[in-house]
């Protein structure tokens, strides 16, 4: 998996310390296999807790759509982290 995290020194990633950071780019950007992976790893339970207590802003309304189905969660109150980085399409900002 070491193309999700490009711009990471691969080597020092720990999966238990930076979890939420894997797992907002495994589920946004992962391949089924990555995925599969990561609830291997984290399981289900730690994946929803994710979703309801830290969030991403690099998560998109599709990913967060089929994982509110997964969890049968439509009415479920989930963490809103700012999303400046989802609105602002300028590559640098002042």
């Amino acid at each position: 998996m070491r193309w999700l995290f490009w711009e990471m020194d691969f080597p020092k990633l720990d999966a238990e310390r930076d979890a939420d950071y894997v797992l907002a780019r495994v589920l946004e950007h992962g391949r089924m296999e990555d995925v599969r992976w990561a609830i291997r790893r984290y399981g289900l339970e730690r994946i929803h807790q994710f979703f309801r207590e830290v969030g991403d802003p690099e998560l998109s309304k599709r990913t967060l759509g089929f994982w509110r189905a997964v969890f049968n969660a439509e009415r479920e109150k989930w963490a809103s982290p700012p999303s400046w980085r989802r609105t602002n399409k300028r590559l640098w900002v002042d």
